[in-house]
């Protein structure tokens, strides 16, 4: 049930971009069509779950060991970027196909805070290896959801008549607003099922 929870909470209650405000450049950036919100959603996912797992084992097996914790910020950097190069390249021998896909985002992801955001965020809460993976995975899926439908409002938008002082950036952060308060629904969700579960 705390698996459960843990998804239910990083997708809605707690979305990364809407209710935590990380990976805001690539939302207002990749967010104008819905099959560029989609790819760079799966590569995200990707990306995501892994850097999560291998900045775990790195704060669990080096960093805490070794009294190095204080280095965490830079070594997670490190290694997400040293990951989406190995990544790509992989990609771009054993899959052309998902390389033609992914690749475009894939250098995306390297500066996306959102990637970083997460791996920390395990870290300070205490997650064991599977609830940090399912964290990262339910905050890619929040990630994405939030991207997908963002990029749907947006094209909706094209097509309505806007006052001309509300075009542009200004109308998309408006949106932008309006979809994290339509989130903001959810927040008594994760409280209501650990009530309902008796988890507290």
């Amino acid at each position: 049930m705390e698996y459960i929870l843990i998804f239910i909470s990083a997708i809605f209650v707690n979305n990364i971009v809407l209710a935590q405000f990380l990976g805001i450049c690539p939302f207002l950036g990749v967010s104008k069509k819905i099959d560029t919100s989609l790819g760079m959603s799966a590569a995200v996912a990707f990306v995501m779950t892994l850097a999560t797992i291998v900045t775990w084992l790195v704060q669990t097996y080096v960093l805490n060991p070794f009294g190095l914790g204080y280095l965490q910020t830079i070594v997670f950097i490190l290694v997400i970027a040293s990951l989406v190069q190995m990544v790509e390249i992989v990609l771009k021998k054993v899959s052309p196909a998902l390389y033609q896909a992914l690749g475009i985002f894939l250098p995306l992801i390297t500066t996306n805070c959102a990637v970083l955001g997460v791996a920390i965020l395990v870290i300070q809460k205490d997650y064991n290896l599977l609830q940090s993976v399912v964290y990262a995975f339910s905050t890619a899926i929040g990630f994405g959801l939030a991207l997908t439908v963002f990029a749907g409002m947006r094209e909706q938008l094209e097509m309505a008549k806007i006052p001309k002082g509300m075009q542009g950036m200004a109308i998309v952060l408006v949106s932008a607003g309006l979809l994290s308060l339509a989130f903001m629904g959810f927040s008594g969700v994760d409280g209501g099922l650990r009530m309902l579960f008796g988890l507290d």
